[in-house]
């Protein structure tokens, strides 16, 4: 067991913890910050997805060892009031089905706009590729992206 100082959301966590532990599981089992959702388990899916420093980062397969001084963000952290454009325009544009998926895709999707405000669908489907959703709402999700644009601007 290790001690790690990790700022995540804007605050400092400290966790004793095995040094090859997963981020997803420090976040679930440890600081109870459950909008994290464990997925495949070999970053594949997209639902462990947070904010490592602002890119999108699978956290099922991220050791909390390499973190260091890296800024996490959670979907609990993206917005105080579920207020951030991305989270709007899902509702807006009524996204979920089953929901799994849709912190993963929300964190992906918000991480996209941070660094290119205006993407067209390809930039869109290159982002988001690779965050699975079962229920097969990918067309919901780029107007979604498209809407959380166009507020943002």
């Amino acid at each position: 067991m290790a001690t790690f100082n990790l700022n995540i959301n804007g605050k400092t966590q400290t966790v004793d913890v095995d040094p090859s532990t997963p981020i997803l599981w420090v976040l679930r089992d440890h600081l109870n910050l459950v909008g994290t959702k464990y997925g495949c388990g070999i970053a594949q899916c997209g639902a462990c997805t947070v904010h490592l420093d602002g890119s999108a980062t699978r956290s099922c397969m991220l050791p909390v060892s390499s973190v260091g001084n890296s800024k996490i963000t959670t979907i609990e952290g993206l917005s105080e009031n579920g207020d951030h454009p991305v989270q709007k325009a899902w509702l807006e544009v009524d996204v979920p089905q089953c929901g799994y998926c849709q912190a993963g895709q929300i964190m992906t999707a918000s991480a996209l706009l941070e660094k290119n405000p205006n993407p067209n669908d390809e930039e869109i489907e290159m982002a988001m590729n690779g965050n699975i959703c079962r229920c097969g709402t990918y067309l919901r999700i780029r107007k979604a992206v498209k809407l959380a644009a166009s507020k943002a601007s």
